[in-house]
């Protein structure tokens, strides 16, 4: 697996939007500043998280986003999918990509592979945006260093 700056981008954009997930709306220009991502890149990629139905948007002055679902409801495996395809380390072991490879019932790598996307995936389907909240919270009681 291999997370994209296009992944890691939404990854903090819906972490940004679920630390502050009751204060309502959000402007983009400041997720941009905060998170350090590209103001056209951002826009991009929360067009895709709203096509998703993970984000609501409003226009205007008073504009912004904000999550669509809590976020307890939002897995961090979701998110990867969408933004970067498959989490498996090589394509023969991917439940969504087809593989040309003539080896594949006779490797002795394939069951490692498949072990490791299966551990991938069990992280990632079972962490959810509430869970990293949660995470963040306990980071900066333990670090001045470190602020939400």
């Amino acid at each position: 697996m291999r997370i994209t700056y296009k992944g890691d981008y939404a990854l903090k954009i819906l972490l940004n939007l679920s630390l502050n997930y009751q204060k309502g709306l959000i402007q983009i220009k400041d997720i941009s500043k905060k998170e350090d991502i590209p103001i056209k890149y951002l826009e991009q990629i929360v067009l895709i998280l709203k096509g998703a139905g993970y984000i609501r948007s409003r226009r205007g002055p008073s504009g912004g986003i904000q999550l669509a679902k809590a976020p307890e409801k939002i897995r961090l495996g979701e998110i990867i999918r969408l933004m970067d395809g498959t989490t498996a380390p090589i394509t023969c072991v991917s439940k969504t990509e087809k593989s040309n490879c003539n080896d594949i019932h006779r490797c002795p790598f394939r069951d490692v592979f498949v072990e490791i996307r299966e551990s991938i995936n069990n992280i990632v389907d079972n962490t959810t945006f509430a869970d990293m909240v949660e995470k963040i919270r306990r980071m900066s009681t333990k670090s001045p260093d470190y602020s939400i």
